[in-house]
């Protein structure tokens, strides 16, 4: 049995809940399987893993059309669970985004992580925002894996601005790959979960797989591969354009960041916040934002999440503001 907590980031759950609990009662039936309790602003389902996905996956559209209109009848409950019992199958089957080392099932675990995987199918460039342990990163690297095995594409490559994160880069030993490698770790542990030692350690000596820093796409045209810009909200503006336009005509770009995370030195823009606002509008291009809901770590991951959001909080301590 699997236990799973929906927390809803709206201002009024009773009225999602329905009068007297009645759209409560409704999706209830839609779900005979499980155990759903709706308490405060949490919903709590128990059950097998396999109904707690579906579940977790056709509540999504129904909490977001009450967000969107800003009411909820037992008709919109219907109507939208109706059509999403079609679509969360077709989903479910394509979660698994490919086999990993000894047969490890890589799969998108949540609704916003397979909403990343079916937006890149159709968008050669995705951004998907998110706080720690969404799994923006891993998701990421295994779309690009899985393209690599498939041949859709030549090469990996794989990057992220040398900013520091309260640390010195310059102090560490080595040479500047020596020096962002720990940096770069989240990305190492993906692949090793996903390509066998020995391949992974040719595919990278023969620059099949390319991690590096982001200076290092100056000037370069980026094609017939699957491109991750990691920790975007540390690049300054003239970085993100200079990386978004080395896009070749055969490529995949996907560039991962988390907002509540910049490390630039303060007075200077984040090019991720920059480019979010000024590519929203282009159909060819992707968001997925992320949130709590999307954490796959420890569950007090979340938790700690929420406490640190300033969503919670009528102040920040004063070294915080800018």
């Amino acid at each position: 049995m699997q236990e799973k907590e929906i927390f809803l980031e709206i201002l009024e759950p009773l009225v999602l809940f329905g009068v007297e609990d009645k759209n409560l009662r409704l999706i209830k039936k839609y779900f005979p399987k499980i155990q759903i309790v709706g308490r405060g602003t949490m919903l709590k389902a128990l059950g097998e893993e396999k109904e707690i996905e579906e579940f977790e996956l056709k509540i999504a559209p129904v909490v977001a059309h009450y967000e969107k209109y800003n009411k909820l009848t037992e008709g919109d409950v219907i109507t939208i669970l109706e059509e999403e019992t079609a679509i969360s199958k077709k989903v479910l089957e394509d979660k698994i985004i490919l086999y990993g080392v000894n047969g490890r099932l890589i799969k998108a675990k949540t609704y916003n992580q397979r909403l990343l995987v079916e937006i890149s199918k159709s968008k050669d460039m995705v951004f998907a925002i998110g706080p720690a342990g969404t799994g923006k990163t891993y998701t990421a690297v295994a779309l690009a894996v899985r393209a690599l095995k498939e041949k859709q594409v030549k090469k990996i490559i794989l990057t992220r601005p040398a900013v520091e994160a309260g640390e010195s880069l310059g102090f560490l030993p080595g040479d500047l790959k020596d020096k962002l490698d720990p940096y770069m770790q989240p990305i190492y542990d993906a692949l090793f979960d996903m390509i066998p030692n020995a391949k992974l350690i040719d595919y990278m000596e023969r620059r099949v797989i390319e991690i590096a820093p982001l200076a290092f796409m100056r000037g370069r045209t980026l094609d017939n591969a699957y491109v991750l810009l990691d920790e975007a909200q540390n690049a300054t503006i003239s970085q993100m354009k200079m990386f978004l336009t080395r896009m070749g005509k055969s490529a995949k770009f996907v560039i991962n960041g988390d907002l509540t995370q910049i490390d630039l030195p303060k007075r200077t823009k984040s090019g991720l916040i920059y480019a979010l606002d000024r590519l929203k509008h282009i159909d060819e291009v992707g968001i997925i934002r992320l949130t709590g809901k999307d954490v796959v770590r420890h569950r007090l991951v979340k938790k700690i999440i929420v406490a640190f959001d300033d969503k919670a909080h009528t102040s920040r301590p004063k070294e915080e503001e800018q």
